[in-house]
């Protein structure tokens, strides 16, 4: 689309960033005027369901920008901006969107060029993916709402909060775990967390059998009977009726 022009909300830490940003106005850098830009403390005050709330809102893209690793003014913040944002890019991906909506990339005080480079690389980059689909897909909307919830969940919180302790000092029990490992685990309870969700979205207005479930979030009726039994033990969906033989089931509601 040649008269298509993105939508782009940036946050920028207040330390590096920001004055990066400032820097580039300063010297006269030109960059697109697409740009809506937000100043935060540290990058690490983005999380991940900020994020997928402005692309279900019709966002186009979503850069973070802060300190360069070894430079955070609070020692750890963009570490763990890194860990973040790749869980909000593994949702954005199982949701169906374009995880190169979102863009996490270093900026310090003296890299206006590199700000203004960085914002025309990106909204280059948006232009050729295409405009945000979410106001006519009803079915991304309930994804992206799905993975909003997940990213919420305090497993996953814990995980992209405690990685550095958990493969440098070990857990309570003294055991370290590989970075490789870590991963694979919280790719698992991505996933986990983000069917469950998916479930519980679905069946907020209307009943659903386990195979109907199985077919909406693609994964096979043995796995999605994993989840509606994980869900109804913790009194989060519940038998609703049973059609023929079929049972249906839908979410509990509070309220």
């Amino acid at each position: 689309m040649s008269d298509f022009e993105p939508k782009v909300i940036v946050f920028l830490c207040n330390w590096c960033s920001y004055a990066g940003a400032d820097l580039a106005g300063v010297s006269r850098y030109q960059y697109p005027t697409n740009i809506r830009t937000v100043r935060v403390m540290c990058s690490t005050r983005v999380s991940p369901h900020i994020v997928l709330e402005l692309l279900k809102d019709g966002a186009d893209g979503v850069l973070v920008s802060g300190c360069h690793p070894g430079d955070c003014h609070y020692i750890n913040g963009n570490y763990y901006t890194e860990k973040r944002m790749d869980l909000a890019q593994r949702l954005l991906k199982m949701t169906g969107l374009e995880p190169e909506r979102l863009k996490l990339d270093w900026v310090s005080a003296s890299e206006g060029e590199k700000f203004s480079h960085l914002i025309q690389e990106f909204v280059t980059k948006l232009k050729e993916i295409g405009p945000n689909p979410v106001s006519k897909d009803r079915k991304l909307v309930t994804r992206l709402e799905a993975a909003v919830d997940a990213s919420k969940y305090f497993r996953l919180k814990v995980l992209t909060g405690k990685d550095i302790n958990l493969t440098s000092k070990g857990n309570v029990y003294g055991e370290t775990l590989k970075l490789e490992s870590l991963d694979e685990i919280m790719a698992k309870a991505a996933e986990d967390e983000y069917r469950n969700s998916l479930i519980l979205q679905l069946t907020n207005h209307k009943a659903y059998s386990v195979k109907e479930l199985s077919n909406e979030i693609g994964e096979p009726t043995d796995k999605t009977l994993e989840h509606v039994v994980s869900l109804r033990a913790k009194n989060m969906l519940a038998l609703d009726h049973i059609e023929g033989t079929t049972p249906k089931y839908k979410a509990i509601t509070i309220g």
